[in-house]
């Protein structure tokens, strides 16, 4: 301890250092990202560069805007060269994936507040729309999931042939929709409303039931299912 007293206080701020001594509990987000990028470039130190990569984050939302950044948008920060961007990037994505697989531990197929939950990291920072078929057995249990488009900004066009060919591979007997609003409202539109009747539909005929359909928003989302909206199976 009277060691660590003696040592030059801004030694203790270099990044490697302070993680070495207290842990990396005790870094900022600008350091961790400087840990990462591990050295600066010529008149710019390492710890500027990852503040500049927090500032350009859309928003200002630090290192949740990460998530949104774009390779080239990285690059157009000084100091961070395609190589950067791209291990920036992929950080990003681990982060998306490691949290992803954290909430599919918790997931209840039976609410759809839970499922949300689980697309809502993977989905509220995309700026174009995707739609993604969960498949479920006869029990509820989650069989697997399939990206079935990645439309436009504000559409994502599918057919429902696709979505039942998804659930035949496998060999599902229910299934929920997912899809994201880029806008981040999660209110449907008329189209979302005609798309979600053809599935119910084509589920009552070919036996596979439409259980929800969950639009994600910014934090938000809606349930087809909790409005009542679901085609009803005949008896």
């Amino acid at each position: 301890m009277k060691n660590i007293l003696l040592r030059d206080k801004a030694d203790l701020e270099r990044p490697y250092e302070k993680c070495l001594i207290y842990g990396p509990g005790a870094l900022t987000d600008a350091q961790l990202l400087a840990v990462l990028l591990r050295s600066g470039t010529q008149g710019r130190p390492v710890l500027e560069v990852a503040e500049a990569v927090m500032r350009r984050a859309p928003g200002n939302n630090g290192l949740l805007g990460l998530c949104s950044l774009s390779i080239p948008e990285l690059m157009e920060i000084p100091g961070i060269g395609e190589v950067r961007a791209i291990q920036l990037t992929c950080v990003a994505e681990l982060s998306r994936r490691i949290a992803a697989t954290r909430r599919r531990e918790r997931i209840s197929l039976d609410s759809p507040s839970s499922i949300a939950d689980y697309f809502m990291e993977t989905l509220r920072h995309e700026e174009r729309e995707s739609l993604y078929c969960v498949m479920l057995d006869t029990r509820s249990r989650l069989l697997g999931q399939e990206q079935i488009s990645l439309g436009t900004g504000d559409q994502a066009v599918f057919s429902v042939r696709d979505i039942f060919l998804a659930a035949l591979r496998h060999r599902a007997t229910s299934l929920v929709m997912v899809h994201n609003h880029p806008s981040g409202d999660p209110n449907p539109s008329s189209a979302d409303l005609e798309a979600t009747a053809r599935v119910g539909e084509g589920g009552r005929l070919l036996g596979i039931r439409l259980l929800d359909h969950i639009i994600i928003g910014n934090n938000s989302y809606f349930s087809f299912a909790e409005a009542d909206l679901i085609l009803q199976p005949e008896e």
